[in-house]
C-alpha cells in the first residue's frame, strides 16, 4: 500500500486557552479527498513517564487526581521536560518530585503517542532501576501517595477501578515482559 501522507493545505488556530490550543487542519489525501480535522496543538516540550522499580518485582505507583476523569487514579510518575533537559534528566527529576526517589539506571523503552487522531503529543517511557531515596519539590497541588505494587500481581492491578490510563497499563506490561526476558 502507498504510504503517501495527506498534504496539509492549511492550518489555523481556532481556539486558545491557558494550556491548550486547538488547530484546524485542512488536508488533501492521495485519492483527492479533502477533509478538515481539529487537533490539540503539540506542546513545545515532550513528556516522560517513569516505571520506577524498587526491586525486580516492585513498581512504585502514585495516587494522583486526574482532572479530566474527575477521579483519583493509580498511575506512574510523569511530566513534561523542562527547558534544556534530556529524557534522563526529565525522568529523574519527575521521579524525585512525584515518588521521592531517584534512579541510578534509566533505560528508554518506547516513544508513545497518546491520541494520534487529534493530538500530536508523545511521551517517552523510561524504566527506572537502582532507586535511591531523594525528593525534590514538585508542582502538584497536594502530596502524592506512593503505592508499591508487585508486577507479579499486574493482572490484579489492572482489574482495579482506579487503574484506567492506557499508557500506564502498556508501560507496565512492557516492563514486565522486559524484566521476565532478563531473568529467563
Amino acid at each position: 500500500m502507498d504510504e503517501q501522507k495527506p498534504r496539509i493545505l492549511d492550518t489555523r488556530l481556532v481556539a486558545q486557552s491557558r494550556l491548550f490550543g486547538i488547530e484546524e487542519m485542512h488536508l488533501r489525501f492521495s485519492n483527492g479527498e479533502e477533509r478538515t480535522y481539529e487537533r490539540l496543538c503539540t506542546p513545545p516540550l515532550a513528556g516522560v513517564m517513569c516505571v520506577p522499580m524498587l526491586d525486580q518485582d516492585t513498581v512504585l505507583l502514585i495516587r494522583e487526581y486526574g482532572a479530566g476523569v474527575e477521579e483519583y487514579l493509580l498511575t506512574l510518575p510523569k511530566g513534561a521536560y523542562e527547558h534544556g533537559e534530556d529524557w534522563r534528566e526529565a525522568a529523574n527529576r519527575e521521579l524525585k518530585e512525584e515518588a521521592g526517589h531517584g534512579a541510578r539506571k534509566l533505560t528508554f523503552l518506547k516513544r508513545m503517542s497518546l491520541s494520534p487522531g487529534y493530538m500530536g503529543h508523545h511521551i517517552g517511557v523510561v524504566l527506572a532501576e537502582e532507586l535511591y531515596e531523594e525528593s525534590l519539590p514538585g508542582d502538584e497541588p497536594e502530596p502524592l501517595e506512593v503505592v508499591p505494587w508487585k508486577l507479579s500481581e499486574l493482572d490484579r492491578l489492572i482489574e482495579r477501578d482506579d487503574v484506567t490510563e492506557a499508557r500506564v497499563i502498556a508501560a507496565l506490561y512492557m516492563t514486565q515482559r522486559i524484566l521476565d526476558q532478563r531473568h529467563s
